[in-house]
């Protein structure tokens, strides 16, 4: 039983709706935490993607996360450019990796044609290749700070890619959000923490780590439950020396699953 539990997530209260749900279903005490903040590169990441899909003629476009998708369309209305961007992305097939960037397509009369069962970089790359996409050309609208892993799988595959770099992340700069995590976490009151992506791992961390020397922060995270949402935020957590446990199914529905399981082991 969850009961009377409090569990963390390292997501903004506007992006943690599903978390909430799951943990109120449950009697949990959910608490979100904003660890990262994206920094746009401008207006004219809408002209780079344009320009990119003209010059290299791509096949696909693959969004990884909806704040991608967000920034890009909502940068495209401020300037005037959401049905040419709009037709430009139609004209591609569209992968999406997840229910909720799908969904996030669908808001901006984008279809959606692929959505692989494994919603992580890994599972493009199955995707790719059970539909025979060697020699096809494909451009990722993603972060400044991801890594190269799936620009090099899809490669390997046969696969052109092309990047157009939307954002720079940072950690969360007002962290008087966190209070009240910070009180209940001196009191060994909260039960565990759900962390979504590598990138909320370094926030959360950096975060923390203002207001306790390493060496106590891993301790006093050690006598909780930690989760990882996939491989590559568990390689991120893998750097501080902390104990945690990998969803299965990486989602956040997963992720909560996976921390039922830990919470609930006798």
């Amino acid at each position: 039983m969850l009961d009377g539990k409090t569990i963390a997530i390292t997501r903004s209260k506007d992006d943690a709706s599903e978390f909430i749900a799951l943990a109120e279903q449950n009697k949990v005490t959910p608490i979100p935490l904003p660890t990262i903040e994206l920094v746009s590169k401008g207006e004219k990441i809408v002209d780079e993607y344009l320009q990119s899909v003209e010059q290299n003629n791509p096949d696909y476009t693959v969004f990884l996360s909806s704040k991608a998708v967000k920034l890009l369309f909502d940068t495209a209305k401020n300037i005037g450019k959401f049905e040419k961007l709009q037709l430009t992305v139609a004209n591609t097939t569209v992968m999406s990796v997840g229910p909720k960037t799908t969904e996030t397509l669908k808001s901006y009369g984008i279809k959606v044609n692929h959505e692989p069962e494994n919603h992580s970089s890994v599972g493009v790359g199955e995707e790719f290749s059970q539909i025979s996409a060697v020699g096809k050309k494909v451009i990722i609208p993603r972060s400044g700070a991801s890594n190269s892993f799936l620009k090099e799988l899809l490669n390997k595959i046969g696969i052109d890619v092309v990047e157009i770099h939307l954002y720079d992340v940072c950690a969360f700069r007002d962290t008087a959000q966190w209070n009240g995590f910070r009180e209940l976490f001196s009191q060994n009151k909260i039960d565990g923490v759900i962390f979504t992506s590598a990138s909320s791992v370094r926030g959360f961390f950096e975060i923390m780590l203002k207001d306790y020397a390493k060496s106590d922060l891993v301790e006093s995270l050690s006598k909780i439950s930690l989760v990882s949402i996939g491989p590559f935020t568990s390689e991120e957590l893998k750097k501080f020396d902390v104990p945690y446990t990998v969803s299965k199914i990486h989602t956040v529905t997963g992720a909560f699953d996976a921390m039922k399981n830990t919470l609930t082991v006798v």
